[in-house]
């Protein structure tokens, strides 16, 4: 079996789709007949500044400018309408040109011009279709006074408490149908929280005055009582029944039925879930006032144990008497007990490919009591396809992985009983264990096994914590016996150390975010992601109290082990910035510093606790692992290829680069560039990224990888590139490609790769040559591909 995929073929591939699109652009009305025009241009005149934006989205839809790229979607991809993708063309009808004048008119008199006029008029060239739209808007009208009608005495008390903080209408100010529309809703809901279960929106009317020489407005706002009532009743929350079906809809057969308190009666027909699994989080208790909030909040946090398939909102049946009370009925479906699902990936990049098949087991309601426990595998192998096979001697690394995840939707602490809180997110605990068996070809293998208990809740919408105070982990490598000669040979005491010996470590973590329920938004907000991670204090305290004996190194142990003492820290700061519609930029900075201390040093702590750059998700135009640190260069370190270093050179070709310290900034714009791009919307995105990782002391026989003030820009590798999302709503499929714009192995003007040597960019030349004779048969890559799923941040 072989495998090969030309590195020039893709990259030509990808410029090709590109310049199809682009050249495509000057044919937009080759498919319109006889008569038929194309609306390309639409202007709006004699509008405010403030409303014109505006205005222009109550033009119809159908006479709304076609992006360029959906309408060469629809060109390219429809055929007579049969198939959905792209945009159909924008085609001038007089019917709705005159529609949208009259929309435009209606909108510019309920922002308070009620003398406006609109006119239009229809310029077309080489049937291509120009609207001009024209308004004269006349004097604005402003609010005089406001009076209010209402009968019953507790709404009105009610209204007048809350109107100025709810308000959009004010005496002074502009009279504005659409505030009107929005101080209508607050009043609803307020009415809605404070047990008034049956009043609707209707009940709530305006009459206003106007005298148009002063124009100016008299308003009167008028809450009106139920037909046949001298008053709004307020409903109180009495029995609630919470019936579970089987995982089909169905609710027939034996069913799990207990009356759990005074309140609830619980009835399942899948047998599978204890009362209180639901119950805590149903939030409208018996006697209490109807509230439409506590209504959602049930609704929201019962979908967020990811057990049910079907959340509906609870429903309310009046009692027929003059109690004004409220049974409750909420009805649920579960999903499937059980789920299994495979996912799996190819690689490729620079003559190397492979291949990454995972596989997550899931019991949604483990105990009965909607905890979910996930086992997962994943095994991932990376080939060299320099001789294009498969075979296992053309194995680089295998990365296996088996954890499993028990996690429950509350907080569980020793000997502390804590109320549910879920007014913002349910909250968990999570008990985590994973293994990981780690080999790369003639240099290491490594197993690593770790335990942990971690907390999370919302302290707001906003602000998750996620705590982690028992952190076990245990790491074992071993090296191949002739590499191990090789690297103390050349001085890599680090790398020997780091990846080789037998460590554990108890440690704690904590991390705070903020924003992250707004990542998928398009406003301006800021995202913050800090976290820290301590670990080992807790063993030297032990280790010292009992004095426990050291290692050869003369680090102390216990069972016999060394343990890893240190403190990391890492920052994720980004900034979103609308720039209308679904564009978008974003600028991120990621810096992070681990510090060995006390039983450790830089060569004795933990190796998987190391930073790393390079990748889908960071600096781009790098594979992972394989920038820095600092102005590392590999060629320079092993010295030109000879008999004496060839197998050295062999054996650590695809040697891990790590540091202590990162630091990674990316600026990213991202775009819509077609809504219906076969069942998905397509995305684009321009980036540039700049980072590097750097060792927190100087490391000898690697100059310039160390951290210093004065080694940061020279060290700072720089990328650029350009995207495609491929948007399903439910997630999001990524491809970007990304070029080394500077790396910083190379010294000098050198080390600005695509300037100085862009003419190699899709061929060999003086340049490439020169790296792939220092450098084992190496090929030099500007371009390096990404596949992935989700943004990237």
């Amino acid at each position: 079996m072989k495998a090969y995929i030309k590195p020039v073929g893709y990259r030509l591939t990808i410029l090709s789709i590109l310049l199809l699109f682009i050249g495509s652009g000057c044919s937009l009305t080759r498919r319109l007949h006889g008569n038929e025009s194309l609306v390309r241009k639409i202007n709006i005149k004699g509008i405010d500044k403030e409303f014109a934006d505006a205005a222009l989205l109550y033009v119809d839809k159908g006479q709304q400018p076609n992006n360029v790229i959906n309408l060469q979607f629809y060109y390219l991809f429809s055929k007579n309408g049969k198939r959905d993708i792209g945009e159909p063309p924008a085609i001038l009808d007089s019917g709705l040109v005159e529609f949208s004048r009259v929309q435009i008119e209606r909108f510019l008199q309920n922002k308070g011009y009620l003398k406006a006029k609109v006119t239009d008029s229809i310029e077309i060239k080489k049937k291509k279709a120009t609207l001009t739209f024209t308004a004269v808007e006349g004097p604005m009208f402003r609010i005089r006074k406001i009076q209010d009608s209402i009968a019953d005495k507790t709404v009105r008390n009610l209204y007048r408490v809350n109107r100025p903080r709810f308000s959009h209408v004010q005496p002074g100010g502009r009279f504005d149908m659409d505030s009107l529309a929005y101080d209508r809703d607050e009043f609803y809901l307020i009415m809605k929280r404070n047990g008034f279960y049956d009043f609707y929106r209707q009940y709530v009317n305006y009459q206003y005055d106007s005298t148009f020489r002063s124009s100016v407005i008299d308003l009167k706002v008028i809450i009106d009582n139920p037909v046949g009532r001298p008053f709004h009743p307020a409903y109180r929350i009495n029995n609630t029944l919470i019936t579970i079906s089987k995982s089909n809809g169905l609710t027939e057969g034996k069913a799990d039925t207990i009356q759990v308190d005074t309140q609830f009666r619980f009835v399942d027909y899948s047998g599978r879930f204890k009362p209180h699994s639901v119950t805590n989080y149903v939030f409208q208790k018996k006697s209490d006032f109807y509230d439409i909030d506590k209504q959602t909040l049930t609704t929201s946090r019962l979908s967020e144990l990811n057990v049910f398939r079907n959340v509906p909102n609870p429903t309310y049946i009046k009692l027929p008497d003059s109690t004004n009370r409220l049974d409750t009925r909420i009805d649920i479906t579960p999903l499937k007990h059980f789920s299994d699902r495979i996912e799996g990936e190819f690689l490729f990049a620079g003559g190397k490919f492979g291949y990454n098949l995972g596989n997550t087991f899931t019991d949604r309601n483990l105990f009965r009591n909607a905890a979910i426990l996930q086992i997962k595998t994943n095994w991932s192998v990376l080939f060299d396809n320099n001789n294009n096979s498969i075979s296992k001697a053309a194995i680089l690394n295998q990365d296996l992985r088996i954890g499993a995840n028990l996690v429950y939707p509350r907080l569980i602490v020793p000997f502390v009983t804590l109320p549910i809180f879920g007014k913002y997110a349910v909250p968990h605990t999570t008990f985590s264990s994973n293994y990981q068996l780690f080999y790369q070809k003639g240099l290491v293998s490594r197993e690593s096994f770790t335990n942990s208990i971690t907390y999370d809740f919302f302290e707001t919408s906003h602000k998750l914590h996620t705590f982690t105070p028992i952190s076990f982990e245990f790491s074992k490598g071993t090296i191949d016996p002739a590499a191990q000669v090789e690297l103390l040979k050349k001085d890599l005491f680090a790398y020997s150390y780091l990846i080789g010996r037998t460590i554990f470590t108890i440690g704690s973590q904590y991390s705070y975010q903020l924003n992250t329920d707004r990542l998928n938004s398009y406003g301006n907000f800021t995202y913050f992601r800090g976290s820290v991670d301590v670990g080992g204090n807790t063993l030297n305290l032990i280790s010292k109290a009992f004095n426990t004996k050291r290692d050869t190194a003369g680090k102390r142990t216990i069972f016999g082990y060394p343990f890893a003492q240190y403190a990391k820290a890492e920052v994720d700061l980004r900034i979103y910035k609308s720039l209308g519609g679904e564009r978008q930029f974003i600028l991120r900075l990621n810096p992070g510093v681990g510090i060995p201390y006390g039983n450790s040093d830089d060569q004795h702590w933990i190796f998987e606790k190391e930073f790393y750059a390079g990748g889908a998700n960071d600096m781009r135009a790098w594979l992972p692992r394989t920038l820095g640190p600092g102005k590392f260069n590999r060629a320079e370190f092993y010295g030109p290829p000879s008999p004496g270093n060839d197998s050295l050179r062999t054996r650590l070709k695809y040697l891990d680069q790590f540091g202590e310290v990162k630091i990674i900034a990316n600026a990213e714009y991202r775009y819509k560039l077609a809504d219906n791009f076969f069942g998905a919307k397509l995305k684009g995105a321009f980036f540039i990224d700049a980072g590097n990782v750097w060792r927190l002391h100087k490391q000898p026989g690697e100059p310039n990888a160390e951290f210093r003030l004065n080694n940061i820009l020279p060290s700072t590798a720089i990328d650029i590139g350009t995207g495609f999302r491929f948007d399903l709503a439910f997630f999001v499929f990524r491809l970007d490609a990304a070029l080394k714009f500077r790396d910083p192995q190379f010294s000098g003007s050198n080390s600005w790769v695509l300037v100085n040597h862009f003419n190699e960019l899709f061929k060999s030349g003086a340049f490439k040559a020169n790296y792939r004779a220092t450098n084992s048969g190496d090929t030099y890559n500007f371009m390096q591909l990404n596949f992935g799923v989700g943004m990237p941040f």
